[in-house]
């Protein structure tokens, strides 16, 4: 069954963001995951009250397959440059399987 990574980052620090995703990416694809946002794309409240800030959506073949992911040693060394220039909230979620 896919997992899903749903990521929200407020960036502070844009170019030291942007030097964690190179690093991400590779740790990403490694890993079995793609990504389905990046980010970079235009999002947009349609309910709630706090407007939505960067948001990456990520699909892995499994939940164990996106905890590896995050706790990888291919991940660290970007996951503490993008905490050092952004305050993020990570979710992981089960998805379903489709017939």
């Amino acid at each position: 069954m896919p997992a899903y990574v749903i990521a929200e980052h407020d960036v502070h620090d844009p170019a030291g963001y942007d030097k964690a995703r190179p690093g991400a990416a590779a740790a990403i694809a490694k890993h079995g995951g793609r990504y389905l946002t990046s980010g970079l794309g235009q999002a947009e409240l349609i309910e709630g009250t706090q407007p939505p800030k960067r948001i990456v959506l990520l699909e892995f073949p499994d939940m164990d397959a996106a905890r590896r992911f995050y706790e990888s040693e291919d991940y660290r060394e970007a996951r503490t440059t993008r905490q050092a220039a952004s305050r993020s909230r990570l979710i992981l979620a089960d998805g379903i399987t489709r017939k």
